[in-house]
């Protein structure tokens, strides 16, 4: 007498008892496992289809959260300097940094009217100093991370005298230097003049860049003989071609770095200004024809 398991089996498999004496349940059972796993497999490979480009969607996104992008206004004598250093930055990071350049007057305000940068390198140590208490940058996050030096750059001239002879003689008819009012390195050039006790003689013939590079072009391009400008922009040049102005005719060129308070929830823009501190950084600053403090 079946049970009532048997019962069942009974109801709807009639043959159930003849087809076990067989082993026909048994390979009744595999067929059906076996239809069990195929599907399992086929909605496995179905999900791994449509989950599969959403990791790779997950990825990307994590990564893309994690390399963030810094914009970093920078002083027009820093061109060179600053994007090298960024590239350090970036490939030690992975962090994307945006180079905006200008004179420091015009940097500061773009600043208070507000331009989106995060993080400024001036070639001077006031504005940084007066971003700080007009409420523009953080308070404590100031720093000098260069200082400056400022050079006669002859290009189209070959003195056959001391440079300072020439700047003093009749022999040219423009000097160029960056604008005083807007460009650190302008106001430099301004006090060399004056200190040589030759602005009376030059004052006609003076032409002013809005910004260093501007000033560097001048020459350059021969609308200026010679002109004052930074170090930096000739350090790889022919040494006979310049003279380093003595650090007695002008007061010191303190380039400064701030945090500004569009960077002050930006993680990068704080290890950007850490950066600028490292042996790393500070070997690539003094390559420029900078001084350190």
């Amino acid at each position: 007498m079946p049970n009532l398991k048997d019962s069942f089996v009974l109801v709807y498999f009639p043959n159930y008892y003849h087809q076990k004496r067989f082993g026909l349940v048994q390979k009744f059972h595999l067929i059906v496992l076996s239809n069990i796993l195929k599907a399992r497999f086929k909605i496995r490979k179905t999900l791994l289809k449509i989950i599969h480009p959403f990791l790779i969607f997950l990825f990307f996104s994590f990564h893309t959260v994690h390399a963030e992008e810094l914009i970093v206004a920078v002083a027009s004598n820093f061109v060179v300097p600053a994007k090298e250093l960024s590239q350090e930055f970036s490939r030690k990071t992975s962090h994307k940094v945006a180079l905006s350049f200008g004179s420091t007057g015009k940097l500061y305000a773009q600043i208070i009217h507000g331009a989106p940068f995060q993080v400024f390198l001036a070639a001077d140590q006031e504005r940084p100093f007066r971003l700080v208490s007009e409420g523009f940058a953080e308070k404590g996050s100031q720093f000098t991370y260069a200082l400056g030096r400022i050079v006669l750059y002859y290009h189209r001239l070959s003195p056959n005298q001391h440079p300072k002879e020439v700047l003093k003689s009749n022999d040219f008819t423009r000097l160029a230097i960056a604008n005083p009012r807007t460009a650190p390195y302008g106001l430099a050039a301004m006090e060399v003049i004056q200190n040589l006790g030759i602005f009376e003689n030059l004052s006609t013939r003076i032409i002013q860049g809005n910004n260093i590079s501007q000033t560097f072009q001048f020459i350059n391009t021969g609308n200026a003989e010679l002109g004052l400008v930074s170090r930096s922009q000739v350090i790889n040049s022919n040494p006979d071609l310049y003279w380093t102005i003595p650090a007695n005719l002008h007061s010191p060129i303190q380039q400064d770095a701030v945090l500004l308070h569009k960077g002050l929830n930006r993680e990068v823009a704080k290890e950007f200004l850490e950066f600028l501190k490292s042996t790393t950084a500070r070997e690539i600053i003094q390559s420029f024809g900078y001084d350190l403090e």
